[in-house]
């Protein structure tokens, strides 16, 4: 009897929603909490096609900027160039991206997506597009491009 007493305290105590103070208000946590959601989302949907979504962002910044150096892609998504690396590494493996060397500069490399990574991202591009139907339906009533505008300001400020 006691411990079904207990029990029955902690489950209630589940249930009862927690006052989050001015966390429920705070931009950065809302935010991150809807980083979360979106992640969860879309490893669920990217899941059979094997790609993070650094990797995501990797493959569609290539694709529509053929030739661009590691160093400028690094540097447009805010990965760190070691991180690039192993990861240009991994796409190379899979045969989805190419490195050549810069005539210019030898010690640079120009990053181009193969024909197998080019018909790759048209089913990436449509997982991404469910993703943003699913998603949209959060924001409905809401401007998208205002809200996407919005979190452009927030990036960069």
């Amino acid at each position: 009897m006691e411990f079904a007493r207990r029990t029955e305290g902690r489950v209630a105590a589940k249930s009862t929603a927690i006052d989050l103070g001015p966390l429920g208000d705070s931009v950065g946590y809302l935010v991150r909490r809807a980083q979360v959601t979106i992640f969860q989302s879309f490893f669920e949907l990217f899941e059979a096609a094997e790609v993070r979504p650094a990797q995501y962002s990797v493959l569609t910044v290539i694709q529509h900027n053929p030739g661009l150096s590691q160093t400028r892609i690094a540097d447009a998504l805010g990965i760190k160039k070691t991180n690039l690396v192993a990861m240009i590494d991994e796409l190379e493996t899979r045969g989805l991206a190419r490195r050549l060397v810069t005539e210019r500069d030898r010690r640079s490399h120009a990053l181009f997506l193969t024909p197998k990574g080019n018909a790759f991202m048209v089913r990436l591009h449509r997982l991404d597009a469910a993703l943003n139907r699913r998603l949209g339906q959060a924001l409905a009533g809401i401007d998208h491009r205002q809200f996407c505008e919005a979190l452009r300001r927030i990036a960069a400020a």
